[in-house]
């Protein structure tokens, strides 16, 4: 600190901050204190004074040499001394009554003191007599930027009209820095928007605050929040800052154009009421306030049989009777009902709006909303038609986009979602479930369940569709019964055309194909013959199957013809391999083997130059080859069919 105070006193000396005593100067305040001499020789002498300074808030080490005062008759001797009197003298200065040095013993605030005066006084040690007149100084607190600005007057509310122009002056902030303003910067303020952009600005030195884009609507929102921020030297960095808010309010202006909320109104009169008789209410929303959303109703076909007035509140139009009708003058037909909003000079009109039938927007479907064309619409009314048959199974739902334009302003649209649900009707015949193959296996007894069939209905529940599956009356003999579970399914118990039915009726004879099959002993199936529509097998004449079954038969009860040991052994491992494959064909087939034995009584079993039976028919009966034998003898004992 010795050099910051030694820069100060530089800084006050040169300035001639230092103290001098002299001789009293012509028409100086007061008569000289009692005993007080003039001595002689001493004519240029004076007390000159100039300010001391001493900086706020100070912090250092106590107490500051602030200054100092001397006399030209002190010559360092020690018979002056120096006396201080005046505000804080004693208390907040200090002076060496030796040296003449001023200190200061305790921080200052500006704000709170500015400056303080005091008198000086040389006097002489030994006698206290005043050796020099006494002298009146100041002592100034230099200002810091200690204080940031303060908004006294908020916070602000201000009113402005919607739709106000751009620049429309909205309010005045002002903010206060109890900082010293006539010197530096520290109260130096500049105006800036926090919060409120880009709706309004304010001016960076006179704080007014101005819109700052049109069309603000009070409809959308009525009331806005605006934060303005007051910052100190000059705005720079470094500087200390404080905000106010300012709650500003739109006003109403007559901007809004009533509009009715249906697009037609539809009343029924007695024809026998008479004149002034009420018919109804219309109410049109004007979204303005005050004497801006009072409205006033009339008739475009002002000569008709009605009249309409407007309630006292400026609210509703009510529609009375003004002619007395004719019984044969027929239905009385539409008119419309111009809304009128506001003053009349800044009223708003909306076109009219139709009472009974006649309406002003014209109707469309969107094309993207409606891509198979299937409805139209009318232009007029509105009414929705449909174009093309509708099929529930094939488009359930039509989400549509209707339109309305009107006509003397085409750029007024408004559209609409439509949606139509195309409702079921019992249309759809019953059908076999997908996947539906019966079979039936070889010695199934007679009353066994073969299978469960599903039939299946696309129509919807609602529509009645209860399917029912029974067999068709009087269509021949019948081996094979079904049984309807009522749940739409059937038990197959028998072979016989069958069909099925849904209430209300719709029926269809869909064919089943039975298989005959091969099943092991759990019940599974193990290989199935194709499906037989005669009683020849598809590729193979009776006589020729009967040869490979007769020869089935001899091996089933010799044991093998024209095999030996190991022939026998070689048709046993083909044969498994023949049952156990599941790429063979589903039905019995021929397995050709490249070896055939030799040595056996049988002979070649080779089909090459063989026939069925001999000369004498032996063997010419199936019925005749025991119960082994008994489903192939069932199946191929008649006589064969042709070909």
């Amino acid at each position: 600190m010795p050099s910051v105070l030694g820069l100060l006193l530089a800084w006050l000396g040169g300035c001639g901050c230092a103290g001098r005593l002299g001789p009293p100067w012509p028409g100086s305040r007061g008569a000289p204190p009692q005993g007080w001499e003039r001595p002689l020789l001493r004519s240029r002498r004076s007390w000159v004074w100039n300010q001391f300074f001493v900086i706020e808030e100070y912090a250092g080490p106590e107490p500051v040499l602030i200054g100092r005062l001397h006399s030209d008759v002190d010559r360092g001797e020690g018979r002056v001394k120096y006396v201080l009197t005046g505000e804080g003298a004693g208390t907040v200065f200090v002076i060496d009554e030796r040296t003449g040095n001023v200190h200061v013993t305790k921080t200052l605030d500006r704000e709170e003191k500015a400056q303080y005066t005091l008198l000086a006084q040389a006097v002489d040690r030994a006698s206290n007599r005043p050796l020099e007149p006494p002298s009146e100084f100041i002592i100034k607190v230099q200002d810091i930027n200690d204080n940031p600005p303060v908004f006294p007057h908020g916070p602000y509310h201000a009113t402005v009209p919607e739709m106000s122009n751009v620049g429309t002056s909205v309010i005045q902030v002002t903010a206060h820095d109890a900082d010293d303003p006539s010197y530096g910067n520290s109260a130096k303020l500049v105006y800036m928007v926090l919060e409120g952009l880009p709706f309004f600005s304010v001016d960076p030195q006179s704080g007014v605050v101005r819109t700052a884009i049109p069309n603000m609507d009070r409809e959308a929102q009525a009331e806005l929040l605006v934060v303005i921020q007051a910052k100190d030297m000059g705005g720079h960095a470094g500087g200390l800052s404080g905000s106010v808010t300012v709650t500003v309010t739109l006003s109403d202006v007559n901007d809004n154009p009533p509009k009715f909320p249906q697009n037609s109104y539809q009343f029924s009169v007695l024809e026998t009421l008479p004149p002034g008789s009420p018919v109804g209410r219309l109410r049109a929303h004007d979204p303005d306030e005050g004497d801006n959303a009072r409205l006033s109703y009339r008739l475009l076909d002002g000569d008709g049989p009605f009249a309409i007035s407007t309630d006292p509140l400026g609210r509703d139009g009510i529609l009375t009777i003004s002619q007395v009708r004719s019984p044969s003058s027929g239905s009385w037909g539409a008119m419309g009902a111009l809304a009128v909003g506001g003053a009349p000079s800044r009223g708003h009109m909306r076109p009219p709006h139709p009472l009974i039938s006649r309406c002003s927007p014209r109707y469309s479907i969107l094309p993207h909303s409606d891509p198979g064309r299937y409805f139209s619409i009318s232009p007029q009314d509105g009414t929705l038609r449909t174009a093309l048959p509708l099929d529930r199974e094939t488009l359930a739902w039509h989400n549509l986009t209707v339109v309305a334009t009107e006509l003397d302003s085409p750029a007024q649209a408004a559209p609409v979602p439509v949606v139509v649900h195309a409702l079921d009707v019992n249309d759809n015949v019953p059908e076999l479930a997908p996947g539906t193959e019966p079979f039936i296996c070889h010695g199934t007894a007679p009353g066994q369940l073969i299978q469960t069939i599903w039939a299946l209905d696309r129509d919807e529940a609602g529509a009645g569709s209860r399917v029912t599956i029974r067999s068709p009356p009087g269509l021949g003999p019948s081996d094979l019964t079904v049984r309807d579970n009522e749940d739409g399914s059937a038990a197959l118990l028998l072979r016989t055309p069958w069909w099925m039915a849904d209430a209300p009726p719709l029926t269809g004879t869909p064919t089943l194909t039975l298989s005959v099959c091969q099943c092991r002993p759990d019940g599974a199936l193990r290989s199935c013959q194709p499906p037989l529509a005669t009683g020849a097998a598809p590729g193979l004449s009776t006589a020729a199957l009967l040869a490979i079954l007769g020869c089935g038969a001899s091996l089933l009860g010799e044991g093998g013809c024209g095999l030996g040991g190991t022939g026998a052994t070689c048709l046993a491992a083909r044969l498994g391999r023949a049952d156990a494959d599941p790429r063979a064909p589903p039905y019995d087939s021929l397995q050709v083997y490249g070896y055939e034995g030799g040595g056996t009584p049988c002979g070649s079993l080779s089909p090459l130059g063989s026939s069925w039976g001999d000369s004498e028919g032996e063997g010419s009966d199936p019925g005749e080859w025991g119960p082994l034998f008994r489903t192939l003898a069932e199946l191929y004992g008649g006589q064969e069919g042709p070909a």
